[in-house]
């Protein structure tokens, strides 16, 4: 009998461990899909492993109205309003905040040419939800991922 119980106590614990690693959200390490059709690529933060960051890979238009390379005319930064939009980072330094949640990091939002407090977290549905935020005032999108 009470190597029945011990064996139980065993699987039990090990069924215990097991079950945070199903309800554990995906990575959100991958090629991600803005509703405004710019294409973007979520990885780990070169200065932070464990923080997440994201670029720009594409963009729906890729020449812009003169037929050439779109810019980033918007940044508040004069010196880098002749940077190409393809390949400049977009989130950095969102750091972990729980199972399928970031915090505290930047979002760069290409048509104000602002950078935000931000947040993002993954949504049930496999999506993932971005937020831009002044003070308390958040406002968010949902990107889907894309292979």
């Amino acid at each position: 009998m009470r190597n029945g119980r011990l064996a139980l106590g065993f699987a039990l614990a090990a069924l215990g461990a097991a079950l945070p690693a199903f309800g554990a959200p995906a990575s959100p390490a991958g090629d991600w899909m803005t509703p405004s059709g710019v294409k973007v690529r979520v990885a780990s933060c070169a200065s932070n492993r464990s923080w997440l960051c994201a670029s720009i890979l594409t963009l729906p238009e890729s020449v812009d109205k003169r037929g050439a390379t779109p810019r980033d005319t918007a940044n508040a930064d004069p010196a880098l309003r002749e940077r190409p939009l393809v390949g400049i980072q977009i989130l950095s330094d969102m750091k972990p905040a729980g199972p399928g949640a970031w915090k505290d990091g930047k979002i760069y939002e290409l048509k104000a040419g602002k950078t935000y407090d931000g947040k993002v977290s993954a949504n049930p549905d496999g999506t993932l939800k971005v937020e831009g935020c002044v003070s308390v005032l958040c406002r968010a999108v949902t990107w889907t991922r894309v292979n």
